[in-house]
Parts: structure tokens; C-alpha cells; sequence
């Protein structure tokens, strides 16, 4: 968890990146029943962050936080945080047993395991749109060959393991909603499109139908606004 001091403010802020897995941290925190306020941040033309963020945060990523005096960043370690802060014993097992040990693995597995996949087959489909006209038929080789070859089967074999999950009792870490459900919201949205067959998997699509008929959930799409990944 990384954090430092800033000037103490009254509530949580959430410096909220457009379209992106900062939309989690708002659910939580709607799930939670605590006051915040949003700053929103719009990418630019090459869909990145814009450099003001570097003021909150020295990566210059979203989601962050502010709260009590410190910053912190990180998806994860946001969750972590604010569940061990305000969560009085909810949104997470009891320590000790099995549903304990899945949360706190799929906690991790979501941007440890997950995303770089999801990343690697995103970055790979934009690459022959960055490069030279006369070189993107290459670049279109290239590119096709290594997501077919490469990350469409590893995303396969994950998408695969998460419905088997899914399919034990349609959380991942117990019968009840967890901090990892919420941390694994944003991988399991984004691979509706990016993953070969996620779509059709069952289990998964209870889970994404579940957590979007939460009011918490739905409320965080007001406050945050447009969240692309909501729609598949």
C-alpha cells in the first residue's frame, strides 16, 4: 500500500479515471454507505491518463484515494483498506477458514493473475493502428499471431477456472459478496470482450448479472458516470 500526506480533508475523494477499474472502488464504497467526493479525470487521445493525476499520485494512475490525512493507490490495497477500515466485519469471510483463503487469493489473483492478460490482448490489438501505414499488414501478423498463440489460450484456461468457481456457490469467495467479488468485477467485465467465449460461460454471466442489479453498483455508475465496461 503506498500512501503519504496530504492536507486533511473532511471525506473520502476518489480520484476517478474515466472508463477504467476505478469504477470498483466507487461500488465499494456505495456498498459501504460512506460519504465521498469524486474527481474525475477524462484520457486523452491515446486513451491515457491525463498527466495531472502525477499531482496526486507519482505513477499518475486511477484509481486513488484520499482519506484521513494520507493517499492511497492501488486497487487492491484500496479494498483492503477500506473494508479493514469501515467494513465492521462485512465484505469479507471470516479469517481462518477456506472462503477466507479464496478471498484473500482472488483479492491478489485480480490484478496479479487477471489483468496483465487482459492488458497483453488489449495492447496487442491496438498495435498495428500505432505503427507506420506501409508496416500494419506485418504489425497485423504479428499481432494476430501472438494473441492466437500465446494469450488467447492462457485467457481461456482463466475464464475457465473462474466459472468453475462461479459455479461452487456464484461468488468467489464464499455465498455472500466479498471485496474479491468487487476486485474481480473489473477482469471479469473487461474479458467480455476481450476473451474468446467469456460471454457464453454461465456462471460468469449470473455473477456479472448479480452485481449489476445491486443498487450500490448502480449507484455508483450515477456517481462516476459512463462506464463502458457496464455494458457487455
Amino acid at each position: 500500500m503506498v500512501s503519504k500526506t496530504i492536507e486533511q480533508g473532511t471525506m473520502i475523494t476518489v480520484h476517478y479515471l474515466e472508463n477504467s477499474r476505478a469504477h470498483r472502488i466507487l461500488w465499494l464504497l456505495e456498498e459501504l454507505g460512506l460519504d465521498y467526493d469524486v474527481k474525475t479525470y477524462a484520457r486523452g487521445p491515446d486513451m491515457r491518463a491525463p498527466r495531472s493525476l502525477k499531482a496526486v499520485h507519482p505513477l499518475g494512475k486511477s484509481p486513488v484515494i484520499e482519506d484521513g490525512g494520507k493517499i492511497y493507490a492501488e486497487s487492491g490495497a484500496i479494498i483492503e483498506y477500506l473494508i479493514d477500515t469501515y467494513g465492521k466485519g462485512a465484505f469479507r469471510p471470516e479469517k481462518g477458514g477456506d472462503d477466507y483463503r479464496r478471498y484473500v487469493y482472488w483479492l491478489h489473483y485480480a490484478e496479479g493473475s487477471a489483468m496483465p492478460l487482459l492488458l497483453l490482448k488489449l495492447l496487442f490489438s491496438r498495435i498495428p493502428s500505432q505503427v507506420p501505414f506501409f508496416l500494419r499488414p506485418v504489425a497485423q501478423l504479428i499481432s494476430k499471431g501472438v494473441s492466437s498463440k500465446l494469450v488467447d489460450p492462457q485467457l481461456a484456461d482463466h475464464t475457465a477456472y473462474w466459472e468453475a468457481e462461479l459455479a461452487r456457490d456464484g461468488f468467489f469467495a464464499g455465498g455472500e459478496l466479498t471485496g474479491a467479488d468487487i476486485a474481480m468485477s473489473f477482469p471479469v467485465e473487461a474479458a467480455m470482450s476481450r476473451a474468446a467465449g467469456a460471454a457464453d460461460q454461465p456462471g460468469i454471466r449470473r455473477f456479472l448479472e448479480t452485481i449489476r442489479a445491486r443498487p450500490a453498483y448502480q449507484r455508483a455508475l450515477k456517481k462516476g458516470g459512463a462506464y463502458v465496461f457496464s455494458q457487455s
